[in-house]
């Protein structure tokens, strides 16, 4: 048997594999790099899926958090209690949550997300995905950090964590949890 023809194909595997590691990593555990950072946050105007409009400016003044999620992410799921301790703080004139549905086929599965997570917060339609393109959404959860004067201060990928979430709230001055 000839070993010497084994050799490129799994070089090439290898390599295949590294460079999908190394693209899709960075993706996972971004914080920074979005170029909305000290920009304003792209105007939105949608609706919950009980039917109330909601809109970015009438949320001004206050900081925001914007979080893009699916029922089918895993990481979503991961950090939705976190997100609805968050939602728990929020007040007239204080913080503000805010859930993006991104690429949701199924609107029942993000009612029952919804349901699962007891998430009170207003979660919007994006049906063509105009918001995620503007906020320059690739994959999800995506998180931004927006302060009280509608101004982008962070973003956070890949699903937060108390630390992520707490680095991010301290950018538009809000206590972390």
């Amino acid at each position: 048997m000839n070993w010497k023809r084994f050799v490129p194909p799994l070089l090439a595997g290898g390599l295949v594999a590294g460079l999908g590691v190394a693209l899709l990593s960075p993706a996972r555990t971004a914080t920074t790099g979005s170029p909305l950072l000290g920009q304003p946050a792209p105007a939105f105007s949608l609706t919950s899926l009980d039917g109330t409009p909601v809109s970015l400016e009438s949320l001004r003044g206050r900081p925001v958090v914007v979080n893009f999620w699916a029922s089918w992410c895993a990481p979503c799921r991961a950090e939705a209690p976190l997100l609805r301790e968050l939602a728990g703080r929020q007040s007239e004139g204080g913080l503000a949550v805010v859930g993006i549905m991104f690429q949701e086929k199924q609107e029942a599965a993000a009612r029952d997300f919804i349901r699962e997570y007891a998430l009170a917060y207003p979660n919007l339609r994006d049906p063509q995905a105009n918001t995620a393109i503007d906020y320059g959404v690739i994959g999800i959860p995506e998180t931004f950090f927006i302060d009280k004067s509608g101004v982008v201060r962070h973003k956070d990928s890949g699903g937060l964590d108390r630390a992520r979430l707490n680095a991010g709230l301290a950018k538009i001055g809000v206590s972390g949890l």
